[in-house]
């Protein structure tokens, strides 16, 4: 059977390079100077905001809510359970890992991907005085996703597959990675009207 393209969501031709200079430059900002102030929730605030639970970042480092820029829940979708492999997609300064890793307890494993080694350092800082041991942070792009196939119970992500320009290449990895019957869980960005060519080239209205 021969797929009907019209379904298929093209790449949106972008440089890709310098988007994602850009991105790494905003996101730079957001792990060393969290309290600056963005044109978008970060931190403790946006917890409430988007409703993660009190008990969920009990014994979570500050360093890694203090930078949290998510733009939803993906915890909403249903608790993790003990032992299961997760991988948070765009991980950040670490919170969902964190979060994830205390889900899914000392018999889970957590893997964070990040493209911004700011973040990454950060993320894995705070692992370390969350004394939190069932995590790993590695940096990488997400439309490459250096986890084996069929590794993952759950792919998690909050706030990223919407900086991506190959949306169809990065959701593949998601689902490469995940066991047959694993979980995607989301939490990002929707829109109710096509978004047209020229803002599409525009790199300020992918990063804000």
């Amino acid at each position: 059977m021969t797929a009907n393209r019209s379904l298929v969501a093209q790449p949106v031709d972008v440089d890709t390079d310098i988007l994602r200079k850009a991105i790494q430059d905003e996101y730079k900002e957001v792990a060393e100077d969290p309290g600056k102030g963005f044109h978008f929730h970060t931190g403790r605030p946006l917890t409430k905001i988007v409703g993660y639970k009190d008990e969920w970042l009990e014994g979570v480092s500050e360093s890694a809510i203090e930078s949290f820029a998510g733009t939803g829940n993906p915890f909403a979708m249903g608790e993790l359970a003990p032992g299961e492999r997760v991988v948070d997609i765009g991980s950040g300064g670490g919170i969902d890992s964190l979060v994830a890793a205390r889900m899914v307890g000392p018999d889970g494993e957590v893997v964070g991907i990040d493209m911004t080694p700011e973040m990454l350092a950060k993320a894995r800082g705070a692992a370390a005085e969350s004394g939190i041991e069932n995590v790993e942070f590695r940096e990488a792009y997400m439309e490459e996703i250096p986890v084996p196939d069929g590794w993952a119970d759950v792919v998690i992500s909050n706030g990223v597959l919407n900086l991506t320009p190959d949306k169809q290449k990065t959701l593949g990895e998601m689902f490469r990675v995940l066991r047959p019957g694993g979980r995607l869980q989301i939490g990002d960005i929707l829109v109710n009207r096509e978004v047209s060519e020229e803002a599409k080239q525009r790199i300020d209205l992918w990063t804000g």
